[in-house]
């Protein structure tokens, strides 16, 4: 049995840089981790060469880490057809993103699809699908862009299988996208993880292919099935709950698959500011 791939968002700061992202992980017994290559909401970047990635990648790989994950900013919407200027920096900056996700040798950049800004869903495919086509159709490095399942909250685009299955079929370079699975986003767009596990993955292969499916957020939700919301709960806090996500984790379809926990942080007791990651004791929890 090959061995289940499991970690959690991590950061990546100061000098040390990809270095710290190593050992943050390493801290928590992840064997593969995610990362933003600079701040999530904004077009601030240090150069590749600042980045630290081979100390980092020397550190991950003799503490058992051989794969990492690459999150694009939230910035990024390519789903914009109402500010042109939206539209050309999200096309501008996700070239930039596939090129820093190369060099720091990751293979899967995930990509929020975009939201519409109420010019409706057909509109905004359009337009994602567009910027898609004028990225990858110019960029021959190595990476897929991880489509994300969303919790169709706003005008998001993704809050169905079908909606990133429009998205597929308006890409020429098909082969270049995969999926991001994420169990909160998902139960929040209705999709009855616990009580249908079985018929939801076996709608997603219908719909999509569960070969496509290139990461999973494991992550519990604060609300209820199909509330539209996104609001992660720590594992086994949430409605989602322990067992399902158990399962997800140890699906054996999908052991080669990067697992990644987005949880989020926990206070001290008797403060209410988040400083104590999670990670490392619900990385050693899902694996029991």
């Amino acid at each position: 049995m090959s061995q289940i791939k499991l970690g959690s968002h991590v950061g990546m700061a100061g000098k040390e840089m990809f270095l710290a992202s190593a050992k943050e992980a390493a801290s928590y017994g992840a064997n593969v981790f995610m990362l933003y290559t600079g701040a999530p909401q904004n077009t601030r970047r240090k150069e590749i060469e600042e980045l630290n990635i081979d100390a980092g990648w020397e550190y991950a790989h003799a503490h058992g880490i051989d794969e990492i994950v690459v999150h694009a900013p939230y910035i990024i919407n390519l789903a914009n057809t109402v500010k042109p200027e939206t539209f050309e920096l999200a096309v501008e900056f996700l070239e930039k993103e596939i090129i820093r996700t190369a060099a720091m040798r990751s293979r899967i950049l995930v990509l929020h699809p975009g939201s519409h800004v109420n010019a409706g869903v057909e509109a905004g495919t359009e337009q994602i699908i567009k910027g898609l086509n004028t990225v990858l159709n110019q960029n021959e490095d190595e990476v897929y862009i991880a489509l994300e399942t969303m919790a169709g909250k706003g005008s998001e685009i993704g809050r169905s299988f079908e909606e990133i299955k429009a998205i597929y079929e308006g890409v020429d370079k098909k082969d270049r996208l995969r999926v991001c699975f994420d169990t909160c986003h998902v139960n929040d767009a209705g999709y009855d993880l616990v009580g249908h596990y079985d018929e939801v993955f076996a709608e997603f292969d219908r719909v999509i292919g569960l070969d496509q499916i290139a990461v999973f957020h494991v992550n519990d939700s604060m609300n209820l099935l199909g509330a539209h919301k996104d609001r992660h709960a720590n594992i086994g806090k949430g409605t989602i709950g322990y067992d399902t996500l158990h399962k997800v984790v140890h699906d054996e379809r999908f052991l080669s698959v990067p697992k990644i926990l987005e949880t989020p942080w926990l206070c001290e007791e008797g403060s209410t500011k988040k400083t104590i990651p999670p990670y490392k004791e619900e990385i050693a929890w899902l694996l029991e």
